[in-house]
């Protein structure tokens, strides 16, 4: 398609006629093209009310939209210049690689509009989000693929618009047994990291906010990049794991299925605590905290040895981080309760001591005087 601009001037005139006339026309149809975007935008947002991709694509799309039509109008005119413009040839090809690079960049927002429009869909800063988490987990590993699939093609054009680039791929192919065994070892982490990235998207290990015991550090997935995920841990550092490292590697996932999770508080007591009422105290209290989500509340004598005994309070919470709270405070309160009521029943060493040099240290032992045990 060529836009024919014989009728705006006579072909013998002189080459700067002409480009003045090229430059009066290309600003036109920047206007022209100004004006025929903001009409174009305003129509399909009129027309997609309720369609929240084409709503967000409009707003995420703007100025990429309003780039590539721009120049695709000034292509036009540049095509059908005549050929004694001054600076003609440079300036279409500057103009061809800036179509090429502004269409790269509609693509690539147009990918960014759809994932924008999937979180807004599937917010999942609520109480039951594991399926809003496998959405978004998708939609950014998914994204950032496209995001490197769209810039590699375009980059691709516009090495094919450089002179002698069908020669410089033909030699490539030429040698293509040697150099694509180098090229794949060179490139065997980025393809590694990009492979195992589309992985977890389908598969899902692992997804966004999951929380993960990675090298014995407890923490959330908080970003999942092309190359590498951010976890953030409890102490708010972040640990920098590459993709690939999931995939090769066991790990913990607390919320792989669900985000409920059940929480222990171990207690070690004198064989004479009164297990009965110390388990009715433990599930009274259970009832008055609101992190308990009312599924779990169990006490187990789980381990005794020759000094005492192992108490598991077995507690179950809505996600991970409510169950560590509830944990602390049930450890807290029931602390308190056994040493105000029970006292003896704290653990304690027992001992008994005869000092060498004093002969009357049996006979105040057998009279039960003070100094008989410690502890």
């Amino acid at each position: 398609m060529t836009l024919d601009l014989d009728f705006l001037y006579n072909m013998n005139e002189g080459p700067l006629r002409s480009g003045l006339i090229v430059l009066g026309v290309a600003l036109l149809s920047v206007v022209l093209a100004i004006v025929i975007h903001r009409a174009g935008t305003a129509l399909i947002r009129r027309l997609a009310r309720g369609h929240p991709f084409t709503i967000t694509a409009t707003e995420v799309a703007y100025n990429s939209g309003r780039t590539c039509l721009i120049l695709f109008l000034l292509r036009l005119v540049l095509t059908g210049a005549p050929d004694n413009t001054p600076g003609l040839t440079s300036i279409s090809y500057l103009t061809s690689v800036a179509l090429i690079l502004a269409l790269t960049w509609f693509l690539m927002r147009c990918v960014k509009s759809v994932s924008v429009a999937v979180v807004k869909l599937n917010p999942y800063d609520v109480a039951d989000n594991l399926r809003a988490r496998r959405i978004l987990t998708q939609t950014r590993v998914l994204s950032r693929s496209a995001y490197f699939i769209i810039a590699l093609l375009g980059l691709s054009f516009v090495l094919l618009t450089l002179p002698g680039a069908r020669q410089f791929g033909a030699s490539l192919l030429a040698s293509a047994g040697v150099a694509g065994i180098v090229a794949g070892i060179a490139a065997k982490p980025v393809l590694g990291n990009f492979f195992a990235g589309l992985q977890i998207a389908f598969s899902q290990p692992i997804r966004i906010d999951d929380v993960l015991i990675v090298k014995g550090e407890w923490g959330r997935v908080e970003e999942i990049t092309g190359t590498f995920v951010v976890v953030k841990i409890w102490d708010e550092r972040r640990m920098i794991v590459p993709l690939q490292w999931f995939i090769e590697n066991p790990f913990e996932n607390w919320t792989h299925t669900s985000a409920t999770i059940l929480g222990t508080v171990f207690l070690w007591l004198d064989y004479a605590v009164p297990a009965r009422e110390v388990r009715a105290e433990f599930e009274r209290v259970c009832k008055t905290l609101p992190l308990w989500d009312k599924r779990v509340c169990v006490m187990h004598v789980t381990d005794a040895d020759q000094r005492c005994m192992q108490v598991r309070l077995l507690v179950s919470a809505v996600d991970s981080g409510s169950a560590f709270d509830l944990r602390c405070q049930i450890r807290e309160h029931m602390i308190s309760f056994i040493a105000t009521n029970y006292p003896q029943a704290l653990p304690r060493l027992r001992a008994e001591v005869t000092p060498r040099n004093d002969p009357d240290a049996l006979e105040r032992i057998v009279d039960g005087s003070p100094g008989e045990s410690l502890g």
